[in-house]
């Protein structure tokens, strides 16, 4: 009796040791409140701003009919301004929670983002009046016209009031495959810009939930893909909401690299390819992320394949192109001169022009690839080791092109975020969060003139 006692007391404190009690906080790090809480804050305050359409971060004309009354430039200002924070904070709160052991179901993330997204996709863009002229050149190829000769002005109505004043004058800077997509939004709207825009902002969402889908089924992490696509407060309220073209770029990167992957013949490396040559057919900078893709396979000496995927994206690029012409480039030309805050290079600019005069202005077109290229290769040192090469290239290179190019805007970062949501990139993606919001809060009104 004694015997069988002591061997249950046994098995018992095995049990006991077995079970041991959660640490103080346990249930805290489990459902980060405080993040989630702040994280809806932000994006509520977004889609207040949108709602209350006409106002100085908006678009001059609403695009949804059920709307709040328009709210006045300095409070529609100081709200985007508490939205960008707070989106900040959530997202940097968010990432800190999965880090300290928070695992929530995809699936769930997904969701919640998915709600996020569709209210915001169905009110007026926030923050940027980029869709304006997404419509106006629409507009123009549906008539027959040739966007990167005809400027909004010169379609004038009602599609060219909504363009602003910037960007009015200057013909399509974007690829055949983006005027094709906006082409599309526009034979839906018609005569109505503002149907234009709204079917522009229902495409853009669709595409950044199937991205969202795509990254949560092939990265490495899906909660982590899922907080850093479909579930980030701050890519949802500067992408999203503001309805950018970015998205469709950063969706092709992600099929590329899902593609590459699976690499086991010349056929995937046409696809790659092709699939670079796309994304580079909605915006030219896309191309970095062809050159960070072949670079890996450079130094392996994997010719062939970086040969064949280069060889499908100029000849994709050769194709669509060639369908307007050499003069479809020149726009390129002109953009590449800008200048935006808070960029250092603004400064090297004015003082330089001033005092040595107007060739200076040429300098930061020079210095800043350079600059690029030796920060990419200290991004890339902080990568953790065993890192994917066709991952963390692109990525570094893509994230260095945002910190030193002399025009960048918050919403150029998207293939940074895809790709840093394919795989752990350490710290740097802290910084991304960083840098994201810095940007957002200098470059946002919605076709007024800047807010700072």
């Amino acid at each position: 009796m004694t015997t069988d006692s002591n061997q249950w007391a046994a098995r018992f404190a095995v049990r006991i040791r077995s079970v041991r009690p959660s640490p103080p906080g346990a249930a805290a790090r489990q459902r980060p409140d405080a993040a989630i809480w702040t994280s809806v804050a932000g994006i509520a305050l977004f889609a207040l701003v949108g709602a209350s359409a006409p106002n100085h971060n908006t678009l001059r004309a609403p695009i949804s009919r059920l709307r709040l009354p328009a709210m006045p430039g300095t409070a529609s200002a100081a709200l985007t301004y508490t939205a960008i924070v707070l989106c900040c904070l959530g997202a940097l709160a968010l990432l800190h929670a999965h880090e300290q052991g928070w695992r929530p179901k995809p699936q769930a993330l997904f969701g919640a983002g998915a709600v996020a997204a569709l209210v915001v996709a169905n009110l007026t863009p926030v923050g940027s009046s980029d869709t304006a002229s997404y419509a106006a050149y629409g507009r123009i190829t549906a008539l027959g016209g040739d966007p990167y000769v005809t400027t909004p002005a010169r379609l004038g109505g009602a599609y060219a009031h909504l363009v602003s004043d910037a960007w009015r004058h200057t013909p399509s800077v974007y690829g055949p495959v983006a005027t094709w997509w906006q082409a599309g939004a526009a034979v839906v709207g018609g005569d109505l810009p503002w149907l234009t825009i709204w079917a522009l902002m229902l495409a853009n969402a669709a595409v950044f939930l199937g991205t969202g889908c795509l990254l949560i089924r092939t990265a490495d992490d899906p909660v982590r893909a899922a907080l850093l696509w479909s579930a980030n407060p701050l890519l949802i309220g500067v992408l999203v909401a503001g309805g950018h073209l970015d998205t469709l770029v950063a969706c092709l990167a992600v099929c590329a690299v899902h593609v590459g992957r699976r690499a086991v013949g010349r056929h995937h490396d046409l696809i790659v390819g092709g699939l670079v040559g796309l994304a580079c057919a909605v915006k030219i900078s896309a191309a970095l992320f062809g050159v960070g893709l072949a670079w890996p396979l450079l130094r392996s000496g994997a010719w062939r394949p970086a040969a064949r995927q280069a060889g499908a994206a100029v000849l994709i690029l050769a194709v669509l192109y060639g369908v307007y012409g050499v003069h479809a480039l020149a726009p390129l030309s002109g953009a590449s001169h800008q200048v935006s805050s808070p960029s250092p290079w603004a400064v090297l600019e004015y003082f330089g022009t001033r005092y040595l005069g107007p060739r200076a202005a040429a300098a930061p077109g020079l210095l800043w690839p350079v600059l690029m290229l030796a920060l990419a290769w200290l991004l890339h040192r902080r990568v953790p080791a065993g890192r994917p090469a066709a991952v963390a290239v692109p990525f570094v290179l893509v994230f260095a092109w945002i910190l030193t190019a002399p025009w960048s805007m918050p919403w150029y970062t998207a293939l940074a975020w895809a790709l840093a949501a394919l795989g752990r990139q350490g710290p740097l993606t802290r910084y991304l969060v960083i840098t994201t919001g810095v940007l957002a809060l200098f470059n946002n009104g919605g076709g007024h003139g800047w807010t700072w």
